[in-house]
């Protein structure tokens, strides 16, 4: 069956994947291994992989954080656009680049923010509760993600168009 031109999924067609989203596959695929592992262990031993809950959590916010830059990116984000779909073309368009300033800045408080937490676990040497590795291992992630998401906005929305 033949996907008319006009629809999403068309569109979507010859379309190029970005970096994040093959990662978030990768991701995605990852955690999919891990539980399925732990669910067979379980179901053979009756014990449980305590390692697997931890790696599973600790792979959601990079899951999370990169999911959101394409749809940032694509316009695909969830947003309610009741108020600004009803404004004047001027006042819509001041409306996005203050959402999308509001945004970035939201993004760059992120990365302060979880750049201090993960320096506070290095620095008082705070340790997973499965596996006993540096908490900081997981938590390095936030602060680098947000970061991204911050410069990737940024120069999609307010860096130089074609």
């Amino acid at each position: 069956m033949e996907i008319p031109e006009e629809s999403p999924a068309a569109a979507e067609k010859g379309r190029t994947h970005s970096w994040e989203e093959i990662v978030v596959g990768l991701v995605m695929a990852a955690i999919v291994v891990i539980t399925f592992a732990n669910v067979v262990v379980r179901y053979f031993t009756a014990q449980s992989l305590a390692a697997t809950e931890e790696l599973s959590i600790a792979l959601l916010p990079v899951l999370a954080f990169l999911g959101s830059v394409p749809a940032f990116l694509n316009d695909r984000h969830i947003r309610v656009t009741f108020f600004v779909e009803r404004l004047p073309r001027r006042w819509r368009i001041l409306a996005e680049r203050l959402d999308a300033l509001v945004t970035v800045a939201l993004y760059i408080f992120l990365t302060w923010y979880a750049a201090r937490l993960t320096y506070d676990q290095f620095r008082f040497e705070e340790t997973s509760p499965a596996l006993g590795v540096p908490q900081w291992w997981y938590t390095i992630w936030l602060p680098l993600l947000s970061f991204v998401i911050a410069v990737r906005l940024a120069l999609a929305r307010f860096g130089r168009r074609p």
